[in-house]
């Protein structure tokens, strides 16, 4: 089930800045290599907290498919985690990073300090994701994504181009699937605030068995690893009675997580993808028709892990 993109024809070792100037003055250059009179260069930038794994490599590489220049971001943020426990327990592996990145396409990366990202401390003027991020993962995590939206906000600004260059630019920020409500919120705030970039999606990278990938799959034994397929299994169920215009009928794929001792549901919830409300209930009982998300959540073991699935689209 692992589609990621090829790799590029030759892998170069990313640029490393630390401040936001050293970022803007690296990002000017490399616009400004092989422009051409009259072309329009195209500029990504790959936000990410660090500990890559396939899925960001997936990111990257569909960035510099598409992409002229390709930034990406490793910053921890801590604005985002409700439980400082979890934040030091975030794994931070910039070299690793690095050599992945080398390999998918990548041609700057920033990392900054956290005084570099906020210098006054915590903010005192912060976004508020409203009811989009008051249910679900921000339900389970109060802030997270309040916090979420500071650093992405911060990083997209620092990642625009220069308002003079050579020639004109396509700016573009490209953010998993994965984290679907995530996306939601992000694509909300560029459009009520007038962010001059163009939001992309990049679908979720699977295991060959099915699990989605994700930085927390590392915590997971081999056994709870195995349990956690369940997941991914309902979540299929329902788009195959999707893709063939059938009932959902959730409770079968609740079932189905049910059935698995070592799997804890959160919730599982299928919703309108763009305002993230629950569909009418007749609406999953009669033929689907239509557009789609299905949302879980579930503890494995000492893991909380989410996964979606985009259903009719």
């Amino acid at each position: 089930m692992s589609n990621a993109a090829p790799l590029p024809a030759a892998a170069t070792t990313p640029r490393v800045v630390r401040t936001v100037a050293e970022l803007k003055d690296a990002i000017r250059g490399r616009l400004e290599e092989g422009a051409v009179s009259g072309s329009i260069r195209q500029l990504a930038l790959v936000p990410t907290m660090g500990a890559l794994h396939d899925g960001h490599a997936r990111l990257v590489r569909t960035a510099a498919a598409e992409n002229d220049v390709v930034v990406v971001t490793v910053f921890v943020n801590e604005l985002q985690f409700n439980d400082r426990e979890d934040f030091l327990r975030y794994p931070r592996t910039l070299e690793a990073d690095v050599e992945l990145l080398a390999g998918a396409g990548a041609d700057l990366v920033f990392a900054p300090e956290e005084a570099e990202v906020y210098p006054d401390g915590a903010p005192l003027v912060k976004l508020d994701s409203g009811r989009l991020g008051a249910k679900f993962e921000g339900e389970a995590r109060p802030g997270h994504f309040d916090g979420m939206l500071a650093v992405v906000s911060k990083l997209l600004h620092y990642g625009q181009p220069p308002l003079s260059t050579a020639v004109p630019v396509a700016y573009r920020a490209y953010f998993g699937q994965k984290d679907a409500q995530q996306l939601a919120i992000i694509r909300r705030m560029v459009a009520d605030l007038n962010y001059d970039v163009d939001i992309r999606s990049v679908a979720i990278v699977r295991s060959p068995e099915g699990l989605a990938l994700s930085s927390r799959n590392r915590f997971l034994s081999a056994e709870e690893a195995e349990a956690a397929l369940v997941l991914s299994r309902a979540l299929f169920l329902l788009k195959r009675r999707a893709d063939a215009s059938e009932p959902l009928h959730v409770e079968d794929a609740e079932a189905m997580i049910a059935s698995q001792p070592l799997v804890k549901l959160d919730y599982f919830e299928v919703v309108d993808p763009r305002t993230l409300e629950p569909l009418a209930f007749n609406c999953l009982e009669t033929p689907f028709t239509g557009e789609a998300l299905a949302l879980i959540a579930a503890r494995v073991g000492p893991v909380r892990l989410i996964d979606n699935m985009p259903l009719g689209q």
